[in-house]
């Protein structure tokens, strides 16, 4: 199952299944979410409905009161029996950024679940109300999809959506039972299409492990620099940093998961030696696990860094919950002894109160916003300050017949002073220990 991007499916109406696990402010956050995921699809959310239940597991996930109320809401083209509801009321979560002029309920044609549903609930609820039904899995692996630009990002992304197609085959094959002729004869098309997904995933998992073995070439080559990783939520304004801090083009918009593929860049203004700095793809509450899995690789830059910063949109009052859901993902993929930095971006929209409040709250974090230049300053200050750290200072005697060796240096380590003499130069630098004692050994070696 893909969402195709016709124009009749514009129009979207949410569910919130809400059980002893998951109310109140946490299902209503979720589902304002939710409306931003969809309408990152370019869908309209018309309008939302809630339903308490015990589990999201019931065969039936939605009781039949409520299913033919929804029923009504998406213009009776299902099998649910039309009722009369006269002026119903829609007295359940509604979102703030819907004007009430726009709620159209009788015209929603998509209907969007805040959870995941079994391949037998979409079936039936689908059946039921005779429109296209999604849940949460579904949009943000559509999202992904569309998003993902590179080679890796769309091996990553195609993985995970056959993964989630596979199970959901028999919802739009059960029906044909035709015996195919010639090659797989005795095969119903339900069969033949799962041998079909499997050969699928079989490739693409080839050639995605062919592409990692690239990837982590690509970083064994830059193990010596330090790095830094921008990690966070998504749409938390890490793609507007990256450009800040590195002076490159890295696209950012306001939109969510505007950056799935991992881009690497130097720091600037540069500095000795260099400092890499990639944006990492964004997180987000509930994300498939499938997602997790094959981001793996991608997420590796993080796991790798020297410097970890947490970037949280510190304007949202729902961050901090946000800020969990990061540091679960990050210790799934084994990011461990990485220093950290929490960084309360956006700042320009808070008032000097609240940002006191959270300063007072979270005294090592740095406030900051990436549209003033001081607090880029500021950062990119920060970062050289721990790369500096652990560095010792030492002299290194360079002969001017050493061909290339002054060059390496200045680009791997901090020249903070140089002494031209008779037959050789005279460095003071600053490095790590371990780079030190390479750079003697291959000293003594050209003697």
């Amino acid at each position: 199952m893909k969402l195709t991007e016709k124009a009749s499916l514009n129009h979207a109406l949410l569910i919130s299944i809400c059980t002893p696990q998951f109310k109140g402010n946490e299902a209503k956050e979720s589902l304002a979410e939710l409306s931003r995921l969809v309408t990152t699809l370019g869908f309209k959310v018309v309008g939302t409905q809630s339903q308490k239940q015990s589990s999201t597991q019931k065969v039936n996930v939605l009781g039949e009161g409520k299913l033919a109320e929804i029923a009504h809401l998406t213009g009776n083209k299902g099998v649910v029996e039309d009722e009369s509801y006269g002026d119903y009321n829609i007295d359940d979560l509604f979102l703030d950024d819907i004007p009430s002029e726009d709620l159209d309920f009788a015209c929603a044609d998509v209907v969007v679940f805040d959870c995941d549903l079994t391949p037998s609930q979409l079936r039936n609820v689908e059946n039921q109300l005779g429109v296209e039904v999604f849940d949460r899995t579904g949009i943000i692996i559509e999202i992904f999809s569309r998003h993902a630009s590179t080679k890796t990002a769309k091996l990553q992304v195609e993985i995970a959506r056959l993964n989630y197609v596979a199970p959901r085959l028999r919802e739009t094959s059960c029906g044909d039972r035709e015996r195919q002729m010639g090659k797989g004869a005795g095969e119903t098309t339900l069969e033949l299409n799962r041998r079909k997904v499997r050969d699928q995933l079989a490739d693409l998992r080839r050639e995605l492990v062919s592409v990692q073995v690239e990837m982590q070439g690509r970083r064994t080559q830059r193990a010596d620099l330090f790095s830094v990783a921008l990690v966070g939520y998504t749409n938390a304004g890490k793609s507007s940093m990256m450009r800040a801090i590195t002076g490159s083009d890295v696209e950012g918009e306001n939109k969510l998961f505007a950056t799935l593929d991992t881009t690497v860049r130097a720091l600037y203004p540069a500095t000795q030696p260099r400092v890499l700095v990639s944006d990492t793809v964004g997180f987000i509450k509930k994300l498939p696990h499938d997602l997790v899995a094959s981001f793996h690789s991608t997420l590796a830059e993080a796991r790798d860094a020297a410097l970890l910063l947490y970037v949280v949109d510190a304007a949202d009052p729902s961050f901090r919950a946000q800020l969990d859901v990061v540091n679960e993902v990050l210790d799934e993929v084994g990011v461990e002894d990485s220093k950290k930095l929490l960084v309360l971006n956006k700042s320009d929209q808070l008032t000097v109160e609240q940002q006191q409040a959270l300063m007072e709250e979270f005294p090592d974090a740095m406030m900051m916003s990436t549209r003033n230049p001081a607090d880029i300053k500021k950062l990119h200050q920060y970062i050289i300050e721990v790369t500096h750290q652990g560095m010792i200072e030492d002299e290194i005697i360079v002969p001017y017949t050493a061909n290339g060796i002054i060059g390496e240096i200045r680009s791997s380590m901090s020249v903070t002073k140089e002494e031209y003499e008779y037959e050789h130069v005279k460095l003071t630098v600053r490095a790590k220990a371990i780079d030190l004692e390479k750079l003697k050994k291959r000293m003594l070696n050209l003697e």
